[in-house]
């Protein structure tokens, strides 16, 4: 094999063929950290390309991901064609060993009127909800996807809710979804709020925060690749003062957010191992995932591997 293609997955993957008899599956280069894939969902997102449970399994051999979470995603504003909770707490039946259901409830929904009886009952509406789903099997909250300032009333209830039933939250950041400004002040106001709900963070706005030059024009798209990042980001300070923030290292957001300056990128790895998951946000099927060959590209200690591949998903979902 040419040195240029064979990377650490391969290396990995041969050597545990070797040792421990481990087969690949098909062509695929199965790592020996096996990972856990915070990011993925069910459904058609774009038309004609439906990505089936079973297909979802596919990849997930094809790549040696042990289990990955299935995000739905039911707001108005989410996607072209919701994507249920009930189909991700179905592919959990048929593949519990596989398969991580999280669930989505747009706080707009609660039939409970908060504005007459109070936020407690805001709350408790939304609690009713969600522990309906937490018996099923659900693990946390997400996609969390909706057309309201991050900190809006209603998603405090939500965020409330979460909190009391100890439900961690996926979240996507941008300037439509969940929206916040530079510096993230209304995602800061929720860290303080609820400092022991396992944030979760995702998209255009919230990754476009690791430099220190975000603009809120940079929170609707993704930066072109190659370009520098400027020290004193927003991620930095907040990961650094909030332990329940974390970094979903899915594409593009936070993909592109390390591969715009590698050097900086790795640092930033290195400086928040403990509050970085991996993710692909696989939604069809074929889809490139560039994730793979980014991370084995920076040459990660084994320890930070470990890490960010799978311990934190474990330690924050409870199945270590």
């Amino acid at each position: 094999m040419a040195r240029a293609s064979f990377s650490r997955r391969c290396f990995l993957s041969t050597t545990a063929t070797i040792c421990t008899g481990t087969p690949l599956v098909g062509s695929a280069k199965i790592p020996s950290i096996q990972y856990i894939d915070i990011h993925t969902h069910l459904g058609a997102f774009y038309p004609d390309r439906e990505l089936t449970a079973e297909g979802l399994i596919r990849f997930m051999d094809e790549h040696g991901v042990e289990r990955s979470v299935v995000l739905p995603l039911i707001s108005p504003e989410a996607a072209p064609v919701p994507q249920t909770t009930q189909t991700a707490i179905q592919a959990y039946r048929k593949h519990p060993e596989r398969i991580i259901p999280f669930c989505a409830v747009d706080p707009r929904c609660s039939t409970t009127n908060s504005r007459r009886y109070g936020h407690v009952a805001g709350v408790r509406g939304i609690v009713d909800i969600l522990r309906r789903y937490q018996d099923e099997g659900c693990r946390g909250l997400g996609e969390h996807k909706t057309g309201l300032y991050f900190d809006a009333p209603h998603n405090m209830y939500l965020y409330e809710a979460c909190a009391k039933l100890d439900l961690p939250i996926l979240f996507h950041l941008d300037d439509i979804r969940n929206t916040d400004t530079p510096g993230l002040p209304r995602l800061e106001n929720v860290l303080r709020h609820f400092p022991t709900l396992p944030m979760i963070g995702h998209a255009a706005g919230f990754w476009a925060s690791i430099s220190g030059d975000a603009t809120f024009a940079d929170f609707g798209r993704y930066p072109k690749i190659p370009t520098i990042t400027a020290p004193g980001g927003t991620l930095d300070r907040l990961m650094t003062r909030y332990p329940n923030l974390y970094g979903d290292l899915s594409e593009p957001g936070g993909e592109k957010a390390i591969a715009r300056d590698i050097t900086f990128g790795r640092a930033f790895i290195l400086r928040h191992a403990d509050q970085l998951l991996f993710g692909t946000d696989v939604l069809m099927p074929n889809q490139n995932i560039p994730q793979f060959e980014l991370l084995d590209s920076l040459n990660l200690p084994i320890e930070v591997q470990r890490k960010i591949y799978r311990d934190n998903a474990l330690r924050i979902l409870k199945l270590a």
